[in-house]
């Protein structure tokens, strides 16, 4: 039997791959937990404490950390939050990523992206998702209570203008927006966007219950009552089973953490933006890369013994019970 130590250099060896043989190269970094939409499924509360900006990760900082992941071998990287535009370095850290040789992304709520188009371009940043869980202004508020819906549809329709890839991601729950499903696949009657259709996942703080679930054969099954869909390829380490209806400009598909995970191809690793990598979203253990870095100490070690601890399905959790974690915005979508 392998000690600690050994498992670990066997690991290095095969650079971020994980004990079940899974190869690691897709990062997300989470740039602030801080977001100007209050979304009930991400956020617990409005009275809710945000980290300190001294314990977050300077533009600097996220470069270099995310320079060692690369070149361990990591080819893509996402940007999140909380809200990633609303951090006042945001321009910043994009130009500083966009010299790492990756594919740079990100995901946001788009109530800034018109002030953001040339960064992008210039960042040669090519696809944007878009967190948009209602076409219902009411709703909108109602689930956001922020009043920006009109703001947010308007730069989805700049982003598309644009010749951004987009995708709108949707948190589909029971009795909240599960009839707005066929809503969103005529929109891709006209629009070359990807909608992705996500069953609603445990979180500490958001109220998760397991009939709130609208699940992904649910969603198929309502779909298929009113259209006839066609199923897409599945890239390698995709998250998404994808859909098209004949003659649609875009297409669709589910994210089904819940009844079908998908970890047994993960590529995915984390990083918050307290600079905690975390090797799942479900994940109850972190490890901490920012202080061994502010002290002069190296990261990777610590970053292959993150990948030893992976375990085989989210995190190790079991979601018929209550999950520990932090909640979603603490982490980074």
């Amino acid at each position: 039997m392998l000690t600690e130590t050994a498992e670990i250099a066997q690991i290095k060896t095969s650079l971020l791959t994980d004990s079940y043989g899974r190869v690691h190269d897709y990062l997300r970094i989470s740039l602030t937990d801080r977001c100007n939409l209050r979304c009930t499924y991400c956020m617990p509360s409005e009275d809710m404490q945000f980290a300190l900006h001294s314990t977050l990760m300077t533009a600097d900082e996220i470069y270099s950390i995310a320079k060692t992941f690369v070149k361990l071998g990591v080819k893509k990287i996402r940007l999140t939050g909380g809200e990633p535009l609303v951090r006042k370095d945001a321009r910043k850290i994009i130009e500083l990523l966009s010299e790492l040789p990756v594919e740079l992304t990100l995901t946001t709520n788009a109530t800034k992206t018109n002030d953001f188009i040339e960064d992008f371009n210039k960042a040669g940043i090519k696809s944007v998702n878009v967190s948009l869980d209602t076409f219902d202004k009411e709703k909108f508020f109602a689930i956001t209570r922020r009043n920006d819906f009109d703001t947010v549809l308007e730069n989805i329709h700049q982003l598309i203008a644009n010749n951004f890839h987009v995708k709108l991601n949707l948190v589909a729950m029971e009795g909240v927006n599960d009839g707005e499903l066929i809503d969103f696949v005529k929109f891709t009657k006209n629009h070359p966007v990807h909608v992705r259709f996500i069953e609603f996942m445990p979180f500490p703080g958001n109220d998760w219950k397991r009939e709130k679930v609208f699940t992904y054969i649910e969603m198929l099954e309502r779909i298929r009552e009113n259209f006839e869909v066609e199923k897409l390829y599945d890239e390698k380490n995709s998250t998404a089973k994808k859909y098209k209806v004949s003659g649609h400009a875009g297409t669709f598909a589910f994210i089904n953490t819940v009844t079908l995970p998908f970890c047994g191809d993960c590529n995915r690793l984390r990083l918050t933006a307290d600079g905690k990598i975390k090797n799942c979203l479900f994940s109850k253990g972190e490890i901490d890369l920012l202080t061994p870095y502010r002290n002069g100490g190296e990261i990777e070690e610590l970053i292959f013994k993150s990948l030893k601890d992976k375990k085989e399905q989210t995190g190790g959790q079991d979601f018929s019970v209550p999950t520990k974690n932090r909640s979603m915005i603490a982490i980074g979508g």
